[in-house]
């Protein structure tokens, strides 16, 4: 089966969707003790959260980088990721979107999500030929994901580690059976549009 080059692969229920994001041990601690995010979390930084397991896992090392020890799913209402990105603008400039540079830097500027395809990443994250979404969040939406999409944490960093431990050992199998299962996700026609999703 061909994957669309811009497709969301996530784990999803029917009302809610998980995405990850890495953080040092102070940030997720304080998150995980209160069941949201709370200091040293700053809300003035934009956030980014991505769906595909493996990209995170590409992005913190295993979670072994510094400053990306914790790796938090994130679940969150399925409303508010739709909200997201259909006020996000792409993070590159796409002619058929915008009619010159300048109109979508106007737009960066002003939208309080970005949108960015990367490469997937297979299981030794490795680049892979169709794209895996990161989704930047700032200003009202970063005030949204707090407190309004937000449905629970958990620190799924042993998870990471575990997958790793497989791989080391070269049991490729093993470690493929604790992925998380991430299907296609069912994007409102409309909201494909915004984010050039297949």
């Amino acid at each position: 089966m061909t994957v669309p080059r811009h497709q969301i692969r996530a784990a999803f229920t029917a009302d809610t969707v998980t995405v990850y994001q890495a953080y040092p041990p102070e940030i997720a601690g304080a998150a995980l003790a209160a069941g949201r995010f709370v200091p040293p979390f700053k809300r003035e930084r934009m956030t980014w959260i991505k769906p595909s397991f493996r990209w995170m896992m590409y992005r913190c090392g295993w979670a072994l980088k510094p400053g990306q020890e914790r790796v938090l799913a994130v679940e969150i209402s399925r409303a508010g990721f739709e909200w997201a990105l259909g006020h996000a603008c792409l993070s590159a400039h796409d002619p058929r979107r915008h009619p010159d540079s300048d109109a979508w830097r106007r737009q960066l500027r002003t939208s309080p999500v970005r949108v960015q395809w990367d490469p997937e990443r297979s299981l030794r994250l490795a680049p892979l030929p169709y794209r895996s979404v990161q989704v930047g969040l700032s200003g009202e939406a970063v005030h949204r994901y707090v407190d309004e999409w937000l449905v629970g944490l958990t620190d799924v960093t042993a998870l990471a580690r575990s997958v790793h431990e497989r791989l080391t050992e070269g049991d490729e199998p093993g470690a493929a059976a604790l992925l998380p299962v991430e299907l296609p996700y069912p994007l409102p026609p409309e909201v494909a549009r915004v984010i050039d999703a297949g």
